[in-house]
């Protein structure tokens, strides 16, 4: 082998050498061809001209246009993941985030404080690019946006949706149209109609983003209540109506009256009915074919693009805007939703992590917030953002309570039709290309859009506060006559869901509560399709299922999309009252190596990859900072016991040690009974570091006590020296949140080799009383 690595080197350098000389000797041969009038011209040059003449160069491929294009983008995508990513922080929907970026790139910030950088990043010439191409993202979003509307559900919903989404574009419709009243002499009088402005102004009011909405309701944990299914049909009908009314409206501006807009009405009405009835026909039998993505090649993928171009293409000639052709062809393809994945999939992650942050950045190109300079001018923002949210609150919220809904699901649906979103900027800037929007009512407008989506989040909070569900404390109320223990156990990962079901079944079950365990999987991204939502939970939950059957644990399982994940356990912790929250470390540890850990490894990310380097192992885990992320911030903010799982090839719980280490350690006395009473080939070492048991006589008393109704599987370990190598000998380690803090970071190095590890954080619970009263009864031992 060694001999055939020396032949491969040894000819592949002969071919250079060979291949090196022949080239020289070409060049040798061909200096007849230079003249001499062209030495003569071209004169020596020092090194500095040399390095100029570099410098030259990158200046003029900078100013390529299509260097210039990958800087914008560079720079468009860097700030909008930023923002995006600050706005999840604080609650908020990343698109929030994205269309602000625009704002900030553009001349309302950086070509304010920076001129000269916001000119050369963004000027004029290389405008059209950017524009061309957030159109691309456009087309293929509103084609997604198609694909995501269930027109099932919509047939299903027809009677109360159908009321609510109409009256949530009527009346604001009316109201956007009264306000154009007002303004137009003042500021769309000499550029524009008064019909057009007041159809587009009206329109403005009326738009709800499906999109962005579908997301809060998933985040909110709302998919699959009424009001849940109510906001999101009346959101799908206002989509699919609006739309219809946009492209009317589009029509009538074009024409400049209803009379001249009705062949274009005419052929629009056409073309709607021959995509449905004969071109979705068509592609429900392709759909048949090809099913799954070990089919679905290239060509047919193709296909579906030509399909969407052209339908874009023909509701552009037409009068109606691309864009209402691209929405169309999603709606129309076959409803088989593992068909659908497959082109969604494939044309999401595109649009929305490229091409539609060019979108946001070129309408914060025109979005010049200096131009509402005077106070007249914001007052009159404060009012168009007034009559947009009063029209449609009043709309949405009104109908719905008239249609029989209680107070609180009609006050959230009209905070939920509220939101606008990235289809009201789509809908202005079709509005400001058309001349029908000023300047100055545009940035107005965009001002809307951003304050009304900004604010549905924090308004349902508020919601949920004025409205307190009565059936959690009923709930709650029953919870505590039954001695029910509810347990949560958190899945990072739905591939431990069945270690930690066993965990969970082995430590917490108890004689007298009865367990009642709810398997929560987060999966992070508000962006995850909405349609898709029932296939991921599916999927999260069917080995968690088969174990629970296998184990004989009844569960219930709670699936949510969250970008904030921390903040959702801990609110489904301590909003749904659990009794104890089980979570994993975060990662599997099995076979990495532990090592002591440093203050400077600690404080510093680099360190920590050089020693991962040097040992040449996949990961470097330092105990004392397991508990310092995310799992912290479980600890700190759960109102009740939280369990850190620490996997280290875990396979079952045999033999166990259990660390006291100072006297607030008793709890896990009551652990250790529940190991041994659930699982009988469980043996239990109890390791006393610091002399507790001698300082505390009641957790002496418990210990003995349990040890004679539990003589063979419960001992008593002494600490020494070689802690370290006793606690590697065990298959499972309990020790409480304190001790670990304070044994991570011992000169002693107790936990360098720990096995499987359970780390408990004890908090008073609603049975901390009735714990005092029998606080060692063997027989009634509870948490």
């Amino acid at each position: 082998m060694q001999q055939n690595k020396k032949t491969t080197w040894l000819f592949y350098g002969s071919i250079m050498a060979v291949v090196g000389v022949l080239t020289y000797l070409l060049f040798q041969y061909a200096e007849k061809f230079d003249s001499s009038t062209m030495r003569q011209i071209v004169p020596a040059r020092t090194t500095t001209d040399h390095f100029e003449l570099f410098i030259n160069s990158l200046y003029h491929n900078l100013a390529e246009p299509s260097a210039m294009l990958l800087l914008q983008i560079l720079a468009i995508l860097f700030v909008s993941r930023v923002a995006g990513y600050l706005f999840i922080r604080i609650g908020q929907p990343t698109v929030i985030g994205e269309i602000l970026a625009g704002i900030l790139l553009g001349p309302s910030l950086l070509g304010f404080f920076f001129p000269d950088a916001y000119h050369f990043l963004f000027n004029a010439s290389s405008l059209s690019n950017i524009y061309i191409i957030s159109q691309i993202g456009l087309v293929l979003f509103m084609f997604a946006i198609g694909m995501e509307l269930d027109l099932g559900m919509l047939r299903n919903k027809m009677g109360v949706t159908f009321v609510i989404s109409n009256a949530s574009i009527i009346i604001p419709y009316f109201m956007g149209m009264v306000l154009a009243y007002f303004l137009y002499q003042e500021f769309a009088a000499s550029q524009t109609d008064f019909l057009s402005f007041a159809l587009f102004i009206g329109i403005s009011m009326s738009i709800t983003a499906f999109p962005v909405l579908a997301r809060i309701v998933q985040e909110k944990g709302l998919a699959k209540s009424h009001l849940g299914t109510i906001a999101l049909a009346s959101a799908a009908f206002n989509d699919v109506i609006a739309w219809c009314v946009l492209a009317a409206v589009i029509a009538i501006t074009k024409t400049g009256s209803i009379e001249s807009s009705l062949y274009n009405i005419l052929f629009s009405v056409v073309y709607v009915l021959l995509m449905f009835f004969v071109i979705k026909p068509f592609l429900k039998r392709i759909s048949d074919i090809y099913k799954n993505s070990e089919v679905v090649n290239k060509s047919v993928f193709a296909f579906f693009l030509l399909m969407l171009i052209a339908s874009a293409y023909t509701t552009q000639l037409i009068g109606i805007h691309a864009l209402f052709g691209a929405f169309l062809a999603g709606v129309i393809m076959p409803s088989i939703p593992s068909f659908r994945k497959l082109i969604v999939d494939r044309i999401e992650d595109l649009s929305l992590t490229l091409l539609l942050p060019l979108f946001f950045v070129y309408t914060g190109l025109r979005t010049e917030i200096g131009l509402l300079n005077t106070p007249y001018l914001w007052s009159i923002c404060l009012l168009i953002i007034v009559v947009a949210v009063a029209g449609k609150f009043i709309g949405s919220a009104f109908s719905a309570r008239f249609l029989g809904e209680t107070w609180k699901d009609s006050l959230s649906i009209g905070i939920l039709m509220n939101t606008r979103g990235l289809m009201e900027l789509i809908v202005l800037n079709i509005g400001y290309e058309m001349g029908i929007l000023p300047p100055a009512i545009f940035v107005m407008l965009v001002i809307m859009a951003l304050v009304t989506t900004f604010m549905t989040t924090p308004m349902l909070s508020v919601i949920e506060r004025l409205f307190p569900e009565k059936y959690r404390e009923e709930a709650y109320t029953k919870q505590q006559a039954m001695g029910v223990f509810k347990a949560l156990v958190s899945l990072g990962n739905p591939e431990n869901g069945k270690t930690l079901l066993r965990i969970a079944k082995t430590v917490l079950e108890g004689s007298r509560n009865s367990l009642q365990v709810n398997v929560l999987h987060i999966t992070p991204g508000t962006n995850i399709n909405p349609l898709y939502s029932e296939e991921y939970a599916s999927e999260s939950f069917k080995q968690v299922v088969d174990e629970a059957n296998h184990l004989n644990i009844p569960i219930t399982t709670e699936y949510k999309i969250n970008d904030n994940i921390e903040n959702c356990i801990v609110r489904t912790t301590n909003i749904d009252n659990y009794d104890f929250l089980l979570v994993g470390a975060g990662v599997s540890l099995s076979g990495i190596p532990f090592f002591k850990e440093r203050t400077i490894f600690s404080k510093s990310v680099w360190m920590n990859k050089i020693m991962r380097n040097l040992s040449k192992s996949q990961q470097i885990f330092y105990p004392g900072s397991l508990i310092k992320d995310k799992t912290r911030y479980f600890i700190e903010n759960s109102r009740c016991s939280v369990g850190v799982f620490v996997n280290r090839g875990f396979t079952k719980i045999s033999t166990t040690i259990v660390i006291l280490h100072n006297e607030q350690d008793d709890f896990l006395i009551r652990y250790a009974r529940r190991l041994v009473r659930n699982d009988k080939d469980v043996s239990v070492f109890v390791m006393d570091i610091n002399n507790v048991l001698s300082k505390n006589s009641a957790m002496r008393e418990a210990l003995d006590t349990l040890q004679k109704n539990y003589p063979k599987a419960i001992k008593i370990i002494k600490s020494s020296r070689n802690n370290a190598t006793i606690i590697s000998r065990f298959s499972f380690l309990l020790i409480s949140y304190q001790a670990w803090n304070e044994l991570s970071v011992s000169p002693n190095n107790e936990l360098s080799a720990i096995p499987s590890t359970l780390i408990i954080h004890k908090k008073d619970s609603r049975f901390h009383k009735l714990q005092h009263e029998l606080i060692f009864d063997d027989e009634n031992m509870t948490f």
